[in-house]
């Protein structure tokens, strides 16, 4: 599967405020499977909205998003086998565990067994607090639950929001090595939002926000 971005802005930005963006108001900005994409900008210049646009979590934008022939109608079709998304603010279940935050979306897509899961929570150094409820974990832990999440169900394209602003180097490395292994079992792309230049994955395209 490709995305192709045409003509996008966001609705509450002006042409003025996106000029020079290597994505906004530009014509057939296309997204390949099996690439890795960074995109940098500051705060407050449309990141977040980008990768909500194009999971079909906010329409308020300007211009056509189509995933190959499909236009952003049928995104909603495609969450549960296409794309996966972290979203920034992590979206979990503030009365469930760690567990039980993961367990509910492979529920809904067999995509790992449980021994997998518990191995990958093991993997992140949160095997011992696995049954505490997310409430009581910090920041940087619930990012790690969150990511664990994104990585149990299939998907062509994994969107990560500023993924590690919450964790140290050690976490982050334990994490790229993770999603880099399943992106590569499932010949997936990432594109990946961040503040500034991102070293730990091999970016085959640096785009500017």
């Amino acid at each position: 599967m490709a995305i192709i971005l045409h003509h996008l802005k966001p609705s509450y930005m002006s042409a003025t405020e996106v000029a020079g963006s290597d994505i906004y108001l530009q014509n057939d900005v296309i997204f390949e499977q099996g690439k890795k994409y960074l995109i940098r900008a500051n705060s407050g210049h449309g990141k977040s909205s980008l990768l909500n646009f194009i999971y079909g979590s906010n329409p308020n934008y300007d211009g056509k998003i189509k995933y190959n022939d499909a236009l952003n109608q049928q995104v909603f079709d495609l969450r549960q086998s296409k794309i996966s998304y972290v979203f920034q603010d992590f979206k979990l279940f503030p009365e469930l565990t760690i567990f039980e935050n993961i367990q509910l979306k492979n529920t809904l897509t067999h995509h790992k067994t449980t021994t997998e899961i518990n191995q990958m929570i093991d993997d992140v150094l949160l095997g011992h607090k696995k049954d505490t409820l997310v409430t009581k974990l910090s920041l940087g832990q619930r990012q790690r639950v969150a990511i664990i999440r994104a990585l149990c169900q299939p998907f062509e394209f994994l969107l990560l929001d500023e993924p590690f602003s919450h964790l140290d180097n050690q976490n982050i490395q334990i994490l790229t090595q993770l999603i880099s292994q399943e992106i590569k079992s499932q010949n997936a792309s990432l594109l990946m939002t961040s503040l500034g230049e991102d070293h730990f994955f091999s970016f085959d395209k640096i785009l500017n926000l």
